[in-house]
């Protein structure tokens, strides 16, 4: 898979979602659904939508050759499935926490004369990339996956903030989180992974690139088709329970994860611990997003997750695209929304 920049995003200040359970859509709420994603044909990047409500698949579309099992790079969203593996690692013990420090757990490669500063990160500034290290994201992304040993040159960055500041959206933070769980568990990321996150249906990782130690990168890279990505999003839209209905990841993880802790310095919008935060339509949305257009939002309000892959060749933000998916899911919401006349 191409390396590209990981994209910078955040969403606006978000409102609570309320806990009232949805009637079963009619027949011309499914039938508006279905024509809704024949529309979405003319958005060219689009590649593939799946669209489920109360846990149950309502329409779903592919484009230009693609389907919803093709296989794809879902780029940065991969940082929302790192942040489940940290939460299940923090739910059996394996990490102490969120404010577990991570100098201990990388000592080896630690800068020879480190900034005092690195003692001070923990496991929940790489989460919310609030680490305070200069970005190995945008411009300083090439840089970054061209070196050696990319654990060590994530360390080796200056810092421009203090731990616990602004929000630097950086791979290189994920990635490290993705070392940390391979030096405390002696097992790859993958492995962890398909362990414990496969047993939700229809979840599978298809590829996944390493560094050259053999890191699964951590935020990046990483492939699965357009129902994976959906499935996943159902894991959290269902409080941590797989389908068949085994608690995978906790609901006061997810919980957590979903608070708005930080904002980006472009936007002002929300982030949680790997997860974008934003009203869509009216609606409080979670939702990862992934260069090129790779997106899952889940609408707890509505009980409807919906994902969405499109080529990876071209920021999204940049082109409008994303702009265009928002616009997509808002029109999404609303047909999910209506109540039928009388």
């Amino acid at each position: 898979m191409r390396a590209a920049a990981a994209e910078d995003a955040a969403h606006p200040a978000q409102s609570q979602p309320t806990a009232t359970v949805p009637a079963p859509l009619t027949a011309a709420q499914h039938a508006a659904v279905e024509a809704l994603l024949d529309d979405a044909g003319t958005i060219e990047p689009l590649k593939a939508v799946v669209v489920a409500h109360d846990g149950r698949v309502i329409a779903e579309r592919g484009y230009r050759g693609a389907t919803p099992a093709t296989s794809t790079n879902i780029k940065s969203a991969s940082k929302s499935v790192m942040s489940a593996l940290v939460g299940i690692a923090i739910d059996r013990g394996v990490l102490a926490g969120i404010d577990q420090p991570i100098a201990p757990l990388l000592q080896s490669d630690l800068p020879q004369d480190p900034d005092p500063r690195l003692a001070q990160v923990t496991i929940g500034h790489l989460l919310t990339m609030q680490a305070g290290l200069e970005r190995t994201s945008g411009a300083n992304y090439g840089r970054w996956v061209t070196s050696r040993n990319w654990v060590r040159a994530a360390l080796a960055q200056p810092f421009v903030d203090e731990p616990g500041g602004a929000m630097l959206y950086s791979t290189g933070s994920t990635h490290l989180l993705s070392a940390i769980l391979v030096r405390v568990t002696g097992r790859s990321t993958l492995d962890l992974a398909r362990e414990w996150l496969g047993p939700q249906e229809g979840f599978a990782i298809t590829a996944w690139d390493r560094d050259p130690q053999g890191i699964h990168l951590g935020g990046n890279n990483m492939a699965m088709g357009t129902r994976s990505l959906l499935a996943f999003g159902e894991l959290y839209r269902n409080g941590g329970r797989s389908t068949q209905g085994r608690q995978l990841l906790s609901q006061a993880w997810i919980d957590a994860s979903w608070q708005p802790r930080t904002a980006s310095r472009y936007t002002g919008d929300a982030y949680g611990y790997g997860w974008f935060l934003r009203d869509i339509a009216g609606e409080p949305v979670r939702y990862a997003w992934g260069y090129g257009g790779q997106m899952l939002y889940i609408v707890p309000s509505l009980r409807l997750t919906v994902a969405m892959t499109s080529d990876d060749g071209a920021a999204s933000a940049r082109t409008g695209h994303r702009d265009d998916l928002h616009g997509l899911m808002g029109r999404i919401i609303a047909t999910v929304r209506e109540q039928p006349a009388g």
